[in-house]
């Protein structure tokens, strides 16, 4: 297709690919987030979620900027934006309904302006398209239109790249479909699925995180059987695993901008509804609860006031990416048990954990009564387990959260092993 001026709003995870995929396409594309740092360091070749290579940036010509004016000249506005929950777990559309105040503002006629943030049905069409008409003073479905198509992107993930992904696209009417098929077929060799409405390519994304978020529970409630009856998860899975139709899932903490979050827009979107979600709410309060759990687990093997090092803090290993993370969650429950917990991440500075209310820690900081293994983040994985033993104290623990540390060697060493 012939090249379009494109311009992403919200250079994240999400957005800078994006963004960095349709400029390698030969489309004119502008590169718009409220934060100057992040523009300041993008112009600088500098991409502090460590999607992008600075040869990657500089391969590519986007016009990276803070000034929502630069959006006036665009004939399609992507917003890639997070949509997370407050502290009752109930969607906070904030960030979209601002975004959506200013691309209001500077929105041309006949222009489209498409969403690929997670939101539960009706978000794109009931919510987002009344505030650009009123910002606008144009007339959705006539002087501008609406288009969805959700992010499916894995952070940190190197194979399953924006461009390999099988990308859903819905628009508000055929003409905008067909527009925004050919537009974002011109940069997803994967494939693209045509979705038949907008609310039907919302609910779906929606459902896919929602879906792992089920399975993940399950085999936490599993782990938790099998920490009770005094046998090894790890083992039970793979014996499990040998079906050829089993779900092959892990246990564990699940936090992120996605999987634990996206439920609760399901969960919103039935309260509307006068609905009542059982399996779903049971799930989130099972992947919810494993925090507390993993702290329970160790605390009735540490001395009361022992000192704890935590290891990872990110939502999941080898990215910088703290948000939601529930690793976090389990340092605060330590703390609040009254243990002299202490954090540590390799992609986290320790200026950064003071931020975060916690204090800062390290292998070489111990003798600790425990030490909690929770993000397979590479750095841990070299020291294994004779740097996990050096720094716990003799008859101490350490908590393997992924079962990837051999126990026998942890117990050899003399310290209890313990995993999920």
């Amino acid at each position: 297709m012939q090249p379009q001026r494109i311009a992403i709003v919200g250079l994240g995870y999400v957005g800078l690919p994006l963004a960095h995929a349709f400029a390698a396409a030969g489309h004119n594309v502008t590169g718009y987030d409220i934060s100057q740092p992040r523009i300041d360091a993008l112009k600088k070749g500098e991409d502090w979620t460590l999607e992008l290579t600075a040869a990657q940036l500089k391969a590519v010509s986007i016009n990276f900027t803070t000034d929502p004016a630069s959006l006036k000249t665009c004939d399609v506005i992507i917003l890639a934006l997070p949509t997370p929950v407050d502290e009752k777990n109930n969607p906070d559309l904030t960030p979209l309904e601002k975004a959506s105040v200013t691309v209001g503002k500077n929105l041309k006629k006949g222009a489209i302006v498409v969403y690929e943030s997670t939101v539960y049905p009706g978000v794109t069409e009931e919510i987002c398209g009344p505030i650009l008409e009123k910002q606008s003073g144009l007339v959705c479905g006539k002087d501008f239109t609406l288009g969805y198509s959700p992010e499916r992107v894995n952070p940190g993930d190197k194979n399953h790249t924006i461009t390999k992904i099988v990308k859903v696209v819905a628009g508000q009417d055929e003409k905008t479909a067909d527009v925004l098929c050919e537009l974002y077929g011109s940069i997803i060799t994967a494939g693209i699925h045509r979705a038949p409405s907008i609310k039907v390519a919302e609910m779906g994304k929606a459902i896919e995180n929602a879906q792992r978020d089920l399975n993940i529970a399950y085999v936490n409630e599993i782990a938790m059987l099998c920490n009770a009856i005094g046998i090894p998860t790890k083992d039970v899975l793979e014996a499990a695993g040998t079906k050829w139709n089993f779900l092959k899932f892990q246990p564990g903490l699940v936090g992120g901008h996605c999987i634990g979050v996206d439920p609760y827009y399901l969960v919103e979107k039935a309260k509307q509804l006068g609905m009542k979600t059982n399996v779903i709410t049971v799930g989130r309060a099972v992947n919810d609860g494993m925090s507390g759990y993993i702290v329970n687990a160790v605390a009735a093997h540490v001395p009361k006031n022992g000192k704890i090092l935590v290891l990872g803090l990110t939502f999941k290993e080898n990215i910088p990416d703290t948000r939601n993370s529930k690793a976090q969650d389990v340092v605060h429950h330590f703390a609040k048990g009254g243990f002299a917990v202490e954090a540590h991440d390799p992609f986290i500075t320790p200026e950064e954990i003071k931020k975060l209310k916690m204090t800062p820690g390290s292998l070489d900081g111990g003798p600790y009564d425990a030490v909690v293994f929770l993000v397979p983040h590479k750095e841990y994985l070299a020291v294994g387990v004779d740097g996990m033993l050096k720094a716990t104290k003799k008859g101490g623990v350490i908590y393997d959260l992924k079962s990837l540390l051999d126990g026998k060697a942890v117990e050899k060493g003399g310290s209890k092993y313990m995993a999920l």
